[in-house]
């Protein structure tokens, strides 16, 4: 089935409402055609504000723009734009089939009954649910019902499908499946979506690219691995996974250097000027003490399966998390060595970049 793939921009596109609340602070932002850019933040952070907007469901300010293409749809109702939605829910019609939820948008429209048949049939082999046509809703794992609600919002071939949160409601594990099995149909539909979620590994896991956003506004966009390693906001750097942030004094900032658990270690040159400086718990190397390590205490040991999370009092730091392998043999009360390889070290920046 071939979808079309429209290139979004949001320019200026701000959202106050009437009791002077500010939704969305001026944002700009471009989404390739066909693809997939998830919108990551806290609840409360104007992501959902956001995809109403692209969607219609809300006037933004004036002076904001939405183009699809290069069709301005700032103006246009919802039922005008081309949208296809799936929500936290799915919403599907618990008394039709699978084929008469995925038909229903294509049956109000007055579509032929013949055409409907055609496009009902692409999509159930497009999203694997082959014998399951005559199912209702109640009789499907929740996987299966995701698919439904996907081939529903597509089969009246929108120019942008938006996700409102879809993996929300379920389970810690169903839903690490399901984040694996929509990026896979997401990739196979070559739609440009909008998946809102407030899940950082969902966010990863399924979208090409994040738009990070806190308190109205986009903080940093980019792929998942570049904003992991590189932030530009203290907020990504937390928001994306667990963040240390090590101190140093004026003494240190002069002599380009941080001090580690009595060790002095050459800091990064962006961060040169900076009092505090970040790392990842897993860039955090624990073994035994010897020359160029330095030392630590181990506070608390946390066994969670794959890995071991170690708490640790480090000589001239805050205490530190570190992530180590599930075998390692330190334990609460032990001397360690710890280190960090200097390019692990992370700038604590606070732009504002978009």
């Amino acid at each position: 089935m071939e979808l079309e793939r429209t290139r979004v921009d949001v320019i200026n596109c701000a959202k106050t409402y009437p009791d002077g609340t500010r939704g969305l602070q001026a944002t700009t932002l471009s989404i390739e055609p066909g693809e997939v850019l998830a919108l990551l933040g806290p609840s409360g952070c104007g992501k959902t504000t956001l995809l109403r907007l692209i969607a219609g469901l809300e006037t933004p300010d004036a002076g904001s723009r939405i183009l699809f293409g290069q069709q301005d749809v700032t103006s246009l109702p919802i039922e005008k734009r081309g949208i296809g939605m799936v929500f936290q829910h799915y919403a599907l019609f618990p008394q039709m089939s699978v084929e008469g939820n995925i038909g229903y948008g294509l049956r109000i429209r007055g579509v032929s009954v013949d055409e409907q048949k055609r496009v009902v049939g692409e999509l159930v082999d497009l999203v694997r649910l082959n014998g399951l046509e005559k199912k209702k809703p109640a009789e499907l794992s929740g996987g299966q019902r995701q698919r439904v609600a996907l081939a529903r919002a597509v089969a009246v071939r929108p120019r942008v499908l938006l996700l409102d949160e879809p993996l929300t409601a379920l389970d810690a594990k169903l839903k690490e499946t399901l984040r694996t099995e929509l990026a896979e149909l997401l990739r196979r539909l070559n739609i440009t979506a909008i998946h809102v979620t407030h899940d950082q590994q969902e966010a990863m896991a399924i979208a090409d690219r994040l738009a990070v956003m806190q308190a109205g506004r986009i903080v940093q966009v980019g792929d998942g691995e570049t904003l992991y390693r590189s932030p530009v906001h203290p907020f990504v750097a937390s928001f994306l996974g667990r963040i240390n942030r090590l101190q140093r004094d004026s003494r240190a900032i002069d002599r380009h250097i941080l001090n580690f658990g009595g060790l002095e270690m050459p800091c990064p040159v962006d961060g040169n000027h900076q009092a505090d400086i970040l790392v990842r718990p897993e860039d955090i190397e624990v073994g035994l003490i010897q020359p160029e390590w330095g030392e630590a205490t181990v506070m608390r040991r946390t066994f969670l399966g794959e890995r071991v999370h170690l708490l640790l009092d480090v000589k001239g730091q805050s205490e530190l998390f570190a992530d180590v392998d599930k075998d390692h043999p330190a334990r609460v009360g032990d001397k360690v060595g710890v280190r960090i390889h200097p390019n692990r070290l992370m700038p604590c920046l606070e732009t504002d970049i978009q």
